[in-house]
């Protein structure tokens, strides 16, 4: 029986980790669960699986009578409050932490999970892009096994497995091409938020939904995909794949390209995240090609989607920029989620704080708190400026 610990468990990920765990109820257990906010889905949560222990992150729903009274409800179970509290859990002794929190908050638990878990499965890619050097070093040095849950890097990763690294010429990252992929260039400055929002083939939050629909979420994929597999950026491509049955590619030195394909639901990552490296029997569907019936790739359009030039120039930068970037992204989002700013201001916006924020080239991890948090508050600035 392994222990297992979800950060982040009301999310998609949690949610989909939770149905991977509730169908292995003889291999695993959940000892920790993590929100920020979801009590009535914490709740059920708590209800179905009896953790140990779960952590609330947001003080004002701590403070809240509803939290006290799910806290009497289950008197068997800690109940852990804010950041301080989730990172408390992270970094208990399990046998397996899943990090899902959404964006930037997923790194210092992600951190405190190297204190007392085995294995890692990284859904956070936050994590790498922030602070991907520290973190891989950090990893190595505690002896955590760690493994992709994003559904492309959970591709190359099995893909990689018994390759010889000499043999890889490159990685190839698929991508939906979001929600706008057949968008007209000259009108996605009338885009708003309900367009942006209709992702047409996953389901996912709606911060992800948007960084799909700009791709930057592709070149933050990029940069965490650097970290993970230790490739030179010149050697990771990116090509849209509508189907987003085909999610990620190895291309080697000889010219063959290895496809690993699969169907569009984040259970398949998860369960090879859990029981890696053994392959399981589920009943969580098979891909049927023929009922699919054709394939198509094509190259990305750096000018309808300057983000992902935008991720590679920071990743290849290094320091902190990636840092920067991801803080900026995080503000532009939301502002745009918010009709603070415009679709076309996201990309705009990233950048400009990119230019304004001190670089740093080896920063140690609270040089990346801080650098994370000037760009805050200058990407809040830039957009109250509307200087863009």
């Amino acid at each position: 029986m392994q222990h297992v610990t979800i950060l982040g468990s009301t999310g998609s990920i949690g949610v989909s980790s939770l149905k991977v765990i509730r169908s292995l109820p003889e291999r695993f257990r959940i000892c920790g669960l993590a929100c920020n906010s979801n009590l009535d889905l914490l709740s059920q949560q708590i209800k179905e699986f009896m953790p140990a222990a779960a952590a609330v992150g947001d003080i004002n729903i701590c403070a809240s009578s509803k939290f006290r009274d799910l806290k009497s409800l289950y008197k068997n179970v800690e109940f852990l409050e804010g950041e301080s509290g989730i990172r408390e859990l992270a970094g208990r002794s399990c046998d397996i932490v899943i990090s899902s929190i959404v964006g930037s908050a997923g790194l210092a638990p992600s951190i405190a999970a190297l204190e007392g878990c085995k294995r890692l499965a990284l859904a956070n890619k936050e994590t790498l892009v922030m602070a991907g050097d520290l973190f891989m070093k950090l990893a190595a040095q505690k002896g955590v096994e760690l493994i992709p849950v994003d559904s492309e890097h959970s591709a190359v990763f099995s893909l990689l497995h018994n390759q010889k690294r000499h043999d890889i010429e490159r990685i190839i990252l698929t991508a939906s091409g979001g929600s706008l992929r057949d968008y007209p260039a000259e009108e996605l400055d009338r885009v708003t938020p309900e367009i942006a929002l209709k992702h047409p083939t996953w389901s996912m939050g709606s911060k992800i939904t948007i960084d799909s629909a700009t791709m930057m979420n592709k070149g933050l994929e990029v940069i965490e995909a650097h970290h993970l597999f230790g490739l030179d950026y010149d050697r990771i491509s990116v090509i849209i794949h509508p189907e987003s049955v085909v999610h990620s590619m190895v291309e080697t030195v000889d010219g063959a390209v290895y496809a690993h394909m699969g169907v569009t639901d984040m259970v398949f990552p998860i369960l090879g995240a859990l029981v890696w490296p053994e392959k399981l029997r589920n009943s969580f569907g098979r891909l049927d090609l023929a009922r699919v019936g054709s394939l198509n790739f094509r190259d990305h359009d750096s000018a309808k989607y300057p983000a992902i030039d935008l991720c590679y120039a920071a990743g290849r930068k290094g320091g902190n920029v990636p840092a920067v970037l991801n803080a900026a992204n995080e503000i532009a989002v939301h502002a745009f989620l918010d009709r603070k700013a415009g679709y076309m201001d996201i990309v705009k916006t990233v950048e400009e704080t990119m230019s304004r924020v001190k670089f740093i080239a080896q920063p140690g991890i609270e040089d990346i708190f801080e650098s994370h948090r000037e760009a805050v508050n200058t990407a809040l600035s830039i957009i109250r400026e509307k200087r863009i």
